[in-house]
């Protein structure tokens, strides 16, 4: 009998997984399932995919065995080790043209390195960026799928047809060469860090600072997500603070332990920003803060020895736009170091719909894009430029107030010095520079027009600060 199997899919320990399969099924596409643990197939296959085309097995032969050429195989499963050892035990079973695709949140450099181990095997390994959670996979994820460009022709169909849609567009495009994919995931997951701790920022603020309670919080979220902030964390956001404990009715948010978990994909962001020599400040501060609220006990005993102000408006669309140009930047240096074509408009379009950041506010990005695909900064943009003029005041004042509220606003504060430093023609980095020739000899240069005999234009320059000091610098200037 003739393999029927459109695409296979290995790991079934969560239902993401589970969801996306079902998805593909109701796309009208054959799903070959198989787990290390059988019994999940058996299972799945009982009750969840009962009445489906869903197609169990057994083995990592029966999964080969039952799919066509070429063969589609997608890992789900723990980033790290657990994929180079599916690979490996798929290896033996695939012939030249088959294709494996990692769905999980695997670091870009692994999956760099699986595509050119895997080339020069003949098989073409995918790594694609999946996010929506639970909801997103079984009724349309935003899907990132970057690697061997021959693979792409060979999974479109199926990837833009369980993608969610947005206005008849899939959220779901070829991001670009190696592991460009994964790249553009991690990115998306360190907005998603900055826009989570931007939100919570604002409850605090409205919160402590001006001391309402959760359903006038609520009602205030509501209305926010009826304008430019329309996106899915504000819209679970208003229904998390709407939410009461059964028991005794008291808002359950409240009853939350306050230490933020996290999986590295921020902290992977903020490294490769640091890598890059990017100022990716917001992600960074969202890492931190998450750090800080891990230190529960200490905080704890710091609020009882540690007195703040006395206690005697919103700049979150400013914020969030920082936030973007930000990432946006960050991708457009790594592009430019590892050679990629990144194409920003269509990563702005996949991200509109499936995803955990889906707003309307990228509906804004994907046209500035569009209209300038070389586009330097967001910030460069007429439309944005004009929205963060507009909410300046604001934005300012808001966060004067929450430094004397007593109110730690880490990335609204941030992206407010990201604003003003990026829009500065001279930073006082020139003094950094001195201290660092002063006192390593680490030279400097000196700007266009300032050249003399002492300081000529263009080149490393030491001087001799003290008079006692000598004339070997210690190394070139680097920026």
């Amino acid at each position: 009998m003739a393999p029927s199997g459109d695409i296979g899919l290995i790991g079934l320990a969560v239902m993401v997984s589970q969801n996306l399969i079902l998805n593909m099924n109701d796309k009208g596409f054959t799903v070959v399932a198989y787990n290390r643990t059988v019994s999940k197939v058996d299972d799945f296959l009982a009750n969840e995919a009962k009445g489906t085309n869903v197609q169990g097995a057994k083995s990592i032969e029966e999964l080969v065995a039952k799919l066509k050429t070429p063969r589609k195989i997608v890992l789900l499963v723990k980033a790290g080790a657990a994929v180079d050892q599916f690979i490996q035990q798929l290896e033996p079973h695939l012939s030249k043209g088959d294709i494996i695709i990692d769905g999980g949140n695997s670091h870009y450099p692994d999956t760099s390195r699986r595509v050119k181990d895997l080339a020069t095997k003949g098989l073409l390994f995918v790594g694609s960026g999946v996010s929506g959670g639970e909801e997103g996979a079984r009724y349309g994820p935003s899907l990132m799928p970057g690697g061997n460009p021959d693979a792409w022709p060979h999974i479109k169909k199926i990837f833009q047809a369980t993608a969610a849609q947005v206005q008849g567009d899939p959220c779901c495009d070829w991001v670009g060469e190696d592991g460009a994919g994964h790249y553009v995931k991690m990115v998306h997951n360190g907005i998603e860090y900055g826009d989570m701790q931007l939100i919570a920022e604002a409850y605090d603020i409205l919160k402590r600072g001006l001391g309402l309670d959760e359903p006038e919080i609520a009602k205030i979220f509501e209305k926010w997500n009826t304008g430019v902030l329309d996106s899915f964390l504000i819209e679970i956001t208003t229904n998390i603070l709407k939410y009461n404990d059964p028991v005794d009715g008291r808002p359950l948010v409240t009853k939350i332990l306050d230490k933020a978990g996290q999986k590295g994909t921020g902290k992977w962001t903020a490294i490769a920003a640091l890598d890059a020599g990017t100022a990716v400040t917001l992600i960074g501060e969202a890492v931190f803060a998450r750090c800080l609220s891990a230190v529960k006990d200490e905080r704890s005993r710091a609020s009882k020895a540690i007195s703040g102000p006395k206690k005697e408006v919103f700049p979150l669309y400013a914020s969030k736009l920082i936030s973007y140009t930000q990432g946006f930047i960050l991708m457009r240096e790594t592009a430019k170091e590892l050679g990629w074509n990144l194409n920003y408009a269509g990563i702005a379009r996949m991200w509109r719909g499936g995803c955990i950041i889906k707003s309307v506010f990228l509906a804004d990005i994907t046209k500035a894009y569009e209209k300038t695909p070389g586009l330097e900064s967001l910030l460069f943009d007429d439309f944005f430029n004009k929205a963060v003029h507009k909410a300046q005041e604001g934005w300012r004042r808001v966060i004067a107030q929450s430094v004397l509220w007593g109110v730690p606003t880490p990335a609204f504060s941030t992206a407010l010095a990201f604003f003003d430093g990026y829009r500065s023609e001279i930073l006082p980095a020139n003094l950094i520079q001195a201290q660092r020739d002063y006192f390593g000899a680490h030279t400097f240069r000196v700007l266009p027009g300032a050249e003399n005999n002492t300081v000529p234009a263009g080149q490393d320059i030491h001087i001799n600060w003290t008079g006692r000091g000598g004339n070997v610098s210690a190394s070139t200037y680097i920026v």
